[in-house]
C-alpha cells in the first residue's frame, strides 16, 4: 500500500488518499485498509475537518464546522439574554447571521466560481431579514396586553428560535444562490465528472436548509426551558452573578448535542439517481446514481 502526501504519523492535512500498488504480490492485491485506531485515519480525519472538499483549501477557522461551536456558543448567549433592547436585538441577530453567512459561504459547494457581489448581495439579504423578523416578533410580544410581565419574559426569551431558523433559510438561499443558477458537479461512482445540473444544486440547498432549522432548535428552545427552571433554585436567587456562567454551559451543552444531529441529517456527498436529473446528465453516464457536495 502506497500513501500519497506525508508520512501519516505526522496527522499532516496535505494527506489526500490512499492507493493500493497494481499487480505485484497476492498479498499486495488483497491488502485491506488500516485499522481504525491507525493514525493514517486521524489524519484524514483532520484534512476533512480544515480543507475544502472541492477546492483543497483551507477554510479559516471560525467557519469551519469543526469551530461552529466554540466561536458560535458566545453568540447564541447573547441571543438568548433576558429582558433584551431593540439595539441588543439587532446587535446580536446581526451577529449570528454575519457568521452563518460566513459558515454557509466557506462551506458551500464550490465546483462553480462565485463572485463576490454574489456573497454581499446575499449577505445584506441574510441579514436584513433576521433582523426585520426577530424586531417584528419582539414588537408584537411587547404589544401583547393580554400577557403578564413574566408570560411576555417567557415568550420573548423563544422568540430567536423562529427569528434565526427563518432567517437561516434565507441565509442559505442567498448565500448560495449561485449554485441554483449555474449547478453544481455530478460525479458517477469513479468520481468522473459527468455534469453540471441545477436540479441537484437544489436538492443540495434544500438539504443544508432543513439542517439550519433543525441545528437552532435545540440550542434556542432548551436552554430557556433550563433556565427559567434552574432561575428559581435557591443557589441562583441567593447568587446571581452565576446566572450567566450557567446560562453559558447550558448553551455550550445545547450546542454540542444540535450540531452533530444536524450535520448528520444527510450526508456532505449526497447521492441522486441520474433518471431524477436533467436529461443531458442521464444520457451522459451508466450509473444509476451520481454523487454531488452538498456542503455544510
Amino acid at each position: 500500500m502506497q500513501t500519497v502526501g506525508e508520512h501519516p504519523a505526522c496527522l499532516c492535512p496535505t494527506l489526500t488518499t490512499i492507493r493500493f500498488t497494481d499487480g505485484g504480490t497476492e498479498a499486495h492485491r488483497q491488502s485491506t485498509l488500516p485499522s481504525a485506531t491507525h493514525p493514517l485515519w486521524s489524519a484524514q480525519k483532520i484534512k476533512q475537518a480544515i480543507l475544502h472538499p472541492d477546492t483543497n483549501e483551507k477554510i479559516f477557522m471560525p467557519f469551519r464546522m469543526s469551530g461552529y461551536i466554540p466561536f458560535g456558543t458566545p453568540i447564541v448567549v447573547g441571543l438568548l439574554l433576558p429582558n433584551q433592547t431593540l439595539a441588543s436585538t439587532v446587535f446580536w441577530q446581526w451577529l449570528n447571521q454575519s457568521h452563518n453567512a460566513c459558515v454557509n459561504y466557506a462551506n458551500r459547494n464550490a465546483t462553480k466560481p462565485s463572485p463576490a457581489s454574489k456573497f454581499i448581495q446575499g449577505y445584506l439579504g441574510a441579514v436584513i431579514s433576521a433582523v426585520s423578523i426577530a424586531v417584528g416578533l419582539n414588537v408584537l410580544v411587547q404589544k401583547a396586553n393580554k400577557f403578564t410581565p413574566a408570560t411576555r419574559l417567557l415568550v420573548q426569551r423563544f422568540v430567536p428560535f423562529p427569528a434565526v431558523a427563518s432567517a437561516n433559510i434565507c441565509n442559505v438561499v442567498l448565500m448560495r444562490y449561485g449554485e441554483l443558477e449555474e449547478g453544481i458537479d455530478v460525479l458517477d461512482g469513479d468520481g468522473n465528472l459527468v455534469g453540471s445540473s441545477k436540479i441537484a444544486a437544489r436538492h443540495a440547498l434544500l438539504e443544508t436548509a432543513l439542517t439550519r432549522v433543525v441545528l437552532p432548535m435545540p440550542i434556542l428552545v432548551l436552554p430557556p426551558i433550563v433556565m427559567s427552571m434552574l432561575e428559581k433554585t435557591a443557589l441562583l436567587q441567593a447568587r446571581p452573578r452565576l446566572l450567566l456562567p450557567v446560562q453559558s454551559l447550558v448553551c455550550l451543552a445545547a450546542f454540542g448535542l444540535a450540531l452533530p444531529l444536524a450535520i448528520s441529517l444527510f450526508p456532505q456527498m449526497s447521492e441522486i439517481e441520474t433518471s431524477q436529473l436533467e436529461p443531458e446528465i442521464a444520457q451522459a453516464t451508466s450509473s444509476r446514481t451520481v454523487v454531488y457536495n452538498k456542503g455544510l
